[in-house]
């Protein structure tokens, strides 16, 4: 067998914001680790990795974002040992060489990012707080590869138990905010008369061992999910191919996490008018099915992609994998033509046109589209693609937030994509991107230039700035209880008029000194501002009409309060919504292979970040507050010593 090992040893030194007189952070920390990977060839196809503590200080910083909606950002894993090898965990996408989703929401069995994510567990008050910025990875074991006409891929990884020291007087304490967790996934698949079929399995678990009581109310205590998928192509030249998916999952926890995560914005169970689902306090496990299948035309001019895909109001599989609404059915048609044979002026074409729904298992049709797709590349290798889309008055069963479903009113997506020859030294981009959607009267629009400058091969250089305005009349701001509402089913839905401006950039810097000396630079600037104005409560179900109520008073402690629309209703008090956001993300990783395999990485990381509420977008004013307000940085170094025995 092969076998490499690679020992490595850290060492990392924070300078960060704090507070006053806070006991665990005087504006300094300074600390160092030790681990080891190793590498293992077993046969010719299959490969062991495994890691001991390891510290992933030098990958990419994740970008800023602004969420305002109930659906959780993704972002991409960029840690070298879960990334290597990846592409064998995929589940539900073989056989076929196209695939179309139309806002299907789909399911990630596994998500890696879950494994050493930041502690989930709540953090009691106190004067002062300290937690870790994510679970410890004790040790993480991957097998990947093939035996013959079978891909395997087995992972395993255990995370350690983290607790927060909290201060309040003379007082110290620490609480657990993430339990002992351990997390699985198996994927195998075989090939069957030359790839013409495949059928495949996927597994994963997550368990987890609770120090404390508390946290049993606040995570699942354990997470197992189980899928099978294939395909079978349908004639002997191999243009048809049918595939296809469906899988089931089973959490389980206490009676208080499990309608926690019932009421949860994947499942919204407690909605008052869905009568195809009922919150159930009681309940210590939630379980559902999912499944999609796919018909795609594979050659030829003509195109054809076909689906029906159903996700089951209890499926669930966010603690390994992700996972952003449950309670969906969705189906799909498209077809389209495309042009391969180079023209005097074109290199190729393609058009493409469809249509989709989306049903809630109530039945309530709650999205719908009509599918319009152009692409070009000219003879200079000049690409453009342009998208219109149509969409239909549907329903919304997430704008409220878990209460009662609305409508969506009927408006127009577009968008137009150009790049210039990728081939050349010199590229250039330009994404433009609106809607409008009239009954609502929201509008937004975007704008992306991108310039990327490759001087030779050694050395690239990007910048892409964006702006992005967004104008909608009802913008979620928070749901009070009052038994007077009849209407609206016992409560009070709070909307108001948003005006959203977020301008940003990223620049990235690529420089390749020689083979073993390399530069990698990453930084994005964002500057993001809401206002929030004419505020209203939802008139009633089934509906895009609100009752003005009166405007917002300030309160104090950040608070505001609007009378109801309703005469002698008690007002509503909440948060100040309206916010300045001034982000600077970034790092620098320098990378010297002082010898063959052996690796030392020197890091500097920098973010800050400063909000106010003020809803107004003030150029000046957010480049003062970026670059004037305190910023934290690490230093990390990373020595790894590669030894092959």
């Amino acid at each position: 067998a092969r076998v490499e090992v690679l020992p490595y040893v850290t060492g990392r030194a924070e300078y960060v914001d704090h507070a006053s007189g806070d006991p665990f952070n005087d504006g300094s920390r300074f600390g160092s680790g030790i681990g080891a990977d190793l590498k293992v060839g077993l046969g010719s196809n299959l490969t062991l990795d495994a890691t001991v503590n390891p510290d992933f200080g030098q990958v990419e910083v994740d970008p800023a974002v602004v969420n305002l909606s109930d659906v959780e950002t993704f972002f991409e894993e960029r840690r070298p040992f879960f990334v290597e090898g990846a592409n064998i965990f995929g589940f539900g996408f073989g056989g076929a060489n196209d695939f179309w989703g139309f806002n299907w929401g789909g399911a990630d069995f596994l998500y890696s990012r879950r494994i050493g994510r930041a502690p989930q567990g709540s953090v009691p008050d106190a004067d002062y707080s300290s937690a870790p910025a994510g679970a410890n990875i004790l040790g993480a074991v991957k097998l990947s590869g093939k035996i013959g006409s079978w891909s395997l891929g087995a992972l395993n990884a255990l995370t350690s138990r983290e607790h927060a020291r909290l201060a309040s007087g003379d007082t110290r304490s620490r609480t657990e905010i993430e339990p002992l967790t351990w997390y699985g996934t198996t994927r195998i698949q075989k090939e069957l008369g030359t790839g013409r079929h495949g059928v495949g399995f996927i597994g994963t678990g997550t368990v987890r061992a609770f120090g404390e009581d508390r946290l049993r109310g606040e995570l699942n205590a354990s997470a197992f999910a189980v899928g099978v998928d294939g395909w079978t192509t349908l004639d002997r030249s191999g243009v048809w191919v049918l595939s296809g998916w469906a899988g089931a999952s089973r959490v389980a926890g206490t009676a208080e996490r499990m309608t926690e995560l019932q009421q949860s914005s994947v499942h919204y169970f407690q909605r008052p008018d869905a009568s195809h689902v009922t919150l159930d306090s009681a309940a210590t496990a939630l379980g559902g099915f999912a499944g999609r299948i796919l018909l795609n035309k594979q050659k030829g001019d003509w195109m054809l992609n076909a689906s029906v895909g159903a996700i089951d109001p209890g499926f669930e599989v966010n603690d390994l994998g992700f996972q952003i609404w449950a309670d969906q059915i969705n189906t799909h048609l498209m077809v389209g033509h495309r042009w391969t044979r180079p023209s005097r002026r074109f290199q190729s074409a393609r058009v493409n046109l469809a249509t989709y729904r989306n049903w809630s298992f109530g039945g309530d049709m709650t999205d719908a589209g009509y599918f319009l797709l152009g692409s070009l590349q000219l003879r200079n290798f000049y690409q453009w693609t342009g998208v219109v889309e149509y969409n239909p008055r549907s329903l919304n069963a997430r704008r409220t937030r878990g209460g009662p479903i609305t409508v969506n009113p009927e408006g127009v997506y577009w968008r137009s994509e150009l790049a210039s020859d990728a081939r050349k030294p010199w590229v250039f981009g330009l994404n433009l991107q609106g809607a409008r959607y009239a009954l609502e009267r929201q509008t937004s629009w975007s704008v992306q230039p991108s310039i990327e400058w490759r001087p030779s091969s050694r050395m690239t250089l990007g910048l892409a700035p964006a702006y992005e305005h967004l104008r909608t009349t009802a913008q979620y701001v928070d749901t009070f209880d009052d038994p007077a509402a009849t209407t609206t089913f016992g409560h009070r839905y709070l909307f108001a008029g948003l005006d959203q401006t977020t301008l940003s950039a990223s620049l990235r810097l690529t420089w390749i000194f020689n083979p073993r000396l390399s530069l990698e630079v990453y930084a994005q600037p964002l500057l993001s501002s809401g206002a929030y104005s004419e505020y209203k409560e939802l008139a009633r179900p089934r509906s895009y009409e609100f009752a003005a109520t009166g405007p917002a008073v300030p309160v104090g402690d950040d608070r505001l309060r609007v009378t109801p629309a309703s005469p002698g209703v008690a007002a509503l008090e909440f948060d100040d919504p309206n916010f300045s956001l001034a982000s600077l993300r970034g790092n620098a990783i320098l990378r010297w292979e002082y010898l063959p395999g052996s690796t030392l990485f020197l890091v500097w990381t920098q973010s800050r970040s400063d909000t106010v509420l003020d809803g107004r977008f003030r150029l000046a004013d957010g480049l003062d507050r970026l670059f004037a307000g305190a910023a934290d940085n690490v230093f990390l170094v990373k020595v790894s010593y590669w030894w092959r025995p």
